[in-house]
């Protein structure tokens, strides 16, 4: 199994508009961040996780052709408005695309898209053509065991995903006691981790590394990072195993 990072920045992307910071000055393409997002490859099949707003982008930087599903984590904005994009994947593939998550976002995108078609024999492929699914526990996709992992993220919540022995879990604020044992045994965890300082609904970095700490993971990779996280200094003061996502960034599972 191999991950593209798509995306490891916050809601408002790095460089963040109006800011004169040193990062989002920053001449380091590791510290440019469009908006959160990954790729899962595995036995042939592409999985997105999410459709950000800069999706094309995304995609025409990953070399992208292909899209089979798509697992989503919530509906905000930064995570789903690139969902018109799918249209293009499906008239490539000339077929419906899955698209996973739970019950809330699936209802909130269907009001968000709902000129999207869900109709697996239509012969019309300028829209998006699609099914919502709607999970709470492990289906299977494509031969593998996918396991909806549910996190806090302010009132609305957020699902991460795991796939074998690797987990993603982007917009959190804690994880229940549940859900942490859901991600037991992960070797791979690509973790939310907005700032240091306190946020209502993310994560400081010293909390994900409490959650590193608990399930120790082979490796960790911190993602929706803020432009208060410079990539090289926040690398070098974080632990054996622990580093930033960045944009463009292909591991294997």
């Amino acid at each position: 199994m191999k991950v593209t990072i798509l995306g490891s920045g916050t809601s408002h992307g790095v460089p963040m508009i109006g800011c004169r910071c040193a990062v989002c000055t920053s001449e380091n393409p590791r510290n440019k961040r469009e908006r959160a997002a990954a790729l899962v490859e595995f036995d042939g099949h592409n999985v997105l996780i999410d459709t950000t707003p800069e999706l094309r982008h995304q995609a025409l930087a990953a070399g992208l052709t292909k899209v089979d599903a798509v697992l989503f984590t919530h509906a905000h904005a930064d995570h789903v408005c690139g969902f018109d994009d799918l249209r293009r994947f499906c008239d490539l593939r000339k077929g419906l695309i899955p698209c996973y998550g739970n019950a809330t976002a699936m209802a909130r995108l269907k009001y968000m898209f709902d000129y999207a078609c869900t109709d697996p024999k239509t012969n019309f492929f300028d829209i998006p053509v699609v099914s919502f699914n709607a999970v709470e526990g492990p289906f299977e996709l494509f031969g593998r065991r996918v396991t909806p992992v549910a996190v806090e993220h302010g009132r609305w919540g957020c699902t991460g995903y795991r796939i074998g022995g690797f987990a993603y879990c982007t917009d959190v604020q804690a994880i229940p006691p549940e859900s942490l044992e859901l991600l037991r045994g992960v070797e791979t965890l690509v973790l939310g981790a907005l700032r240091h300082r306190p946020h209502p609904t993310h994560m400081t970095v010293e909390q994900a590394l409490e959650v590193v700490a608990a399930l120790g993971p082979r490796r960790t990779f911190l993602t929706h990072l803020a432009h208060e996280l410079e990539h090289e200094a926040t690398n070098a003061a974080l632990p054996a195993g622990v580093e930033l996502a960045y944009d463009g960034l292909r591991f294997d599972v």
